[in-house]
């Protein structure tokens, strides 16, 4: 089976390209960096050299896929039209090649905004957090996709290698001496290990499902005040934690601020239930000492 992703050489992307790979399939990555190319190909990815915003250096590449992923995120452009473009182009590139094709589309929790200590699933009502108000829109478009077996995969704040979100509390407790975090360390993140989060994209594209969603979280329930505590503590970071509170740190961030202050309690059961998926990892907190060990090697 051959495999297309988006954002090949970002956090999720690369890992989930890594784990395709491994699982025995031949996967075409698309980067804008042909500096980066050297690494795709270290890991038995094919680089495509190109960009969203230019379809046609990847849709020929595309339709000779069968599974067509859109893992690429971009906070700086115009999300709603590049995501779009990106989908057309996988819908556009269903109608050639291997037959039928499956699309995989890249959400996230942050669609269901603010939850508390209520429980949601895949069929929770959405009020997405502003800086994500435009995802459930492209969600419907990529499960809608005719002639193709499509999902949505909604993950939680990804944690693990590279770092993710949580790379931030390593930078600034280890390489700023400064540790900042929004809100007032209250809140609970719904997470997931990036490699349990790769291993979820395996098993749907697998699965032989279609127009599906799913949530991939862990079970932790750490509260933002004990995983940064734990993240400075692994990095040798001794001086004070600050909490800014989302309106102070909006003035900097914009909208980003409210996505990092939201409380969240995700389930993941359907995807347990569907797709034999388990999360291996026992939480951020459980396993600091490594995360921290595995980021500050990705630093160089």
């Amino acid at each position: 089976m051959k495999i297309f992703i988006t954002g090949a050489t970002g956090y999720i992307g690369f890992n989930v390209a890594s784990a395709l790979c491994r699982a025995g399939y031949e996967v075409w990555g698309l980067t804008r960096s042909a500096e980066k190319t050297a690494t795709l190909e270290q890991n038995e990815i094919h680089p495509v050299i190109g960009s969203m915003q230019q379809p046609e250096s990847y849709a020929g590449i595309a339709e000779q896929c069968t599974v067509l992923i859109h893992a690429a995120v971009d906070y700086q452009a115009d999300q709603t039209e590049t995501s779009k473009k990106t989908l057309e182009t996988f819908i556009n590139a269903g109608k050639h090649g291997p037959q039928p094709k499956t699309l995989i589309y890249t959400s996230g929790a942050w669609v269901y905004g603010n939850t508390g200590n209520r429980l949601v699933d895949e069929t929770a009502q959405l009020t997405p957090a502003k800086l994500v108000t435009w995802r459930p829109a492209i969600e419907q478009m990529a499960l809608s996709a005719p002639g193709m077996k499509s999902f949505v995969i909604r993950p939680g704040c990804v944690y693990g290698k590279q770092g993710g979100l949580t790379g931030a509390w390593f930078n600034g407790a280890y390489k700023e001496k400064a540790l900042k975090v929004v809100g007032d360390g209250n809140n609970r993140w719904t997470v997931v290990h990036v490699d349990d989060l790769a291993e979820g994209y395996v098993r749907v594209a697998e699965s032989g499902l279609s127009k599906e969603i799913f949530n991939f979280s862990d079970r932790s329930r750490a509260t933002m005040r004990e995983m940064v505590t734990a993240a400075a503590l692994a990095a040798g970071y001794t001086g004070k934690i600050e909490f800014i509170p989302v309106a102070e740190a909006a003035k900097t961030m914009g909208d980003f601020a409210e996505c990092l202050a939201l409380d969240q309690h995700i389930d993941a059961r359907k995807a347990v239930r569907l797709l034999g998926w388990q999360p291996k990892h026992g939480g951020f907190v459980d396993g600091v000492e490594t995360y921290f060990m595995s980021w500050k090697a990705a630093q160089g």
